[in-house]
Order: C-alpha cells, then structure tokens, then sequence
C-alpha cells in the first residue's frame, strides 16, 4: 500500500485547462525536483548539478507559462526531475532512467530494480502521460501539440551548438513544423536548427505517443538555454515566439 508521502506529490501542473486556443503545450522537462519518494528527495547529486541541465530544461516551465497565456491554450507542466523518470522516453527505453548524464553518475538509479522501475512509472511517469491524453481529448480538433524545450549550449566539453532554437519534427507529418521553421528564418537574427541539436524521430517519446499516433500536426520547439536563463529572456522569448507562432499556423493548410 503506497504512504501518504508517495501519493501527495502531483506528477504536474496544468495551466489553463479551459483555454480554447488550437495548440496544446506541453513541458516534459519543467523541474528538478525529486520527489520526497524517491530515495527520500535526494538522488546523491549534488544540487548545483541538479540545476544542470541534466535534471531539467533550463528556463522552459515559465517560457511555456507565458506561451500558454498568450496563445489562450492549455498547458502541462512536469512536476518531477528528469532523473526520476524521464517523461520523454518510451517505457522501454534504455535511457527512461539515467544512471550517467553528461559526465555526471546518478547514484539514485546506479541499482534500480524493476519493482523500484515500475513504482516510479505508476507514481509520476504514467500520470504525467494520462493527463495529457485526457487534455488532448478536450482540445479542439484540429489542434497543435506543440512541445517546449530548452538545449545546453554545449556537452560535455564538445563544440558549441551554433543554434538559437531548433525544431524537432518527424517526416510522418510536416505540416505545422515547416511553415514554422520557414516563419523563424524569416528572423533575421535568430539561427534555426531543422531537427537540430536532435533529432526529431524518437519512438515512444511525447510527440509520438500524444500527436504523431493521431495524425495531430505538431512541433517540438528546443530553446538554447542560455537564451532563457532570466525571467526577462523567458518574458522576451515567449512574447516573441507567440505571433511567429500564430503565423505559421495560419500559414499552415491546418484546418
């Protein structure tokens, strides 16, 4: 039987949830929080590299916030660390629970065992995933599941990513991340990644599981984070962002 610990920590954050706009957003990557349920909060990483990016999305919960305001639409939000579980794996992926990130060991999940696997799968994974679905059951048809990252600047030590945000997007459906990707590079000062610094192809991950099995256009969106590192360039980003968005949806044959 789970302790009442255990079960009062939410798994996420739902903003909006009665917006109308035709997008809904999501954060999978919003905290660094370990829950206290987890290995008592503490997962023997130190807290500045829990404030790495390896935890988290730097700066991508209130740029979310703000696009969710400005675009009238719904958003979730992530409650817990990437390093608890990450949201943006499939269930069976070898990297859905990270023992080395970047450099950086994860002592919490150095002997995790299947049992400890499939609590923190019931506890924050698996409800994160059902309230998205059940969002994107209320949203208006046709909406765009659009995803909001943040990228380091650079890995462990190797050539910096020239990029300012990239857009991630599978080939299986282009119609809302191309008119976007064309939209930024109307910008004359910001450098646009197609599928840049990743891939957009990832089975099992948000963007597959809520939008590509559905036919739903979609994008996921990575913003450099030390673009977004203050509550003014969150504020500056997303107020940019918004009607560059809105542009490309009107672009778009997304009716």
């Amino acid at each position: 039987m789970r302790d009442e610990v255990q079960t009062s920590f939410p798994a996420f954050e739902v903003i909006g949830r009665d917006r109308s706009g035709p997008w809904l957003i999501t954060c999978d990557h919003a905290s660094n929080v370990v829950p206290p349920s987890v290995c008592g909060g503490d997962l023997g990483v130190s807290p500045v590299e829990m404030g790495r990016h390896i935890a988290y999305d730097i700066g991508a919960a209130e740029v979310t916030r703000i696009l969710s305001r400005l675009l009238n639409a719904p958003a979730i939000l992530c409650s817990f660390s990437r390093l608890v579980i990450d949201p943006n794996r499939g269930e069976h992926d070898p990297t859905l629970l990270m023992q080395l990130s970047d450099g950086t060991v994860i002592e919490g999940n150095r002997r995790i065992d299947t049992a400890e696997r499939e609590r923190r799968l019931d506890l924050f994974y698996r409800p994160y995933h059902a309230e998205i679905s059940t969002l994107a059951n209320m949203a208006p048809d046709p909406f765009v599941y659009l995803a909001v990252h943040s990228f380091a600047p650079s890995l462990n030590a190797r050539p910096a990513r020239p990029w300012d945000i990239g857009v991630l997007f599978s080939s299986e459906d282009e119609r809302f991340a191309l008119p976007l990707i064309e939209r930024l590079e109307e910008e004359p000062d910001i450098c646009v990644g197609r599928n840049e610094p990743y891939s957009g192809v990832l089975h099992g991950d948000s963007v597959d599981r809520h939008a590509l099995r559905f036919g739903r256009p979609n994008a996921l969106i990575e913003i450099r984070h030390d673009l977004i590192g203050t509550s003014e360039d969150q504020r500056a980003w997303a107020t940019r962002l918004a009607p560059i968005l809105a542009d490309a949806l009107e672009r778009s044959d997304i009716r």
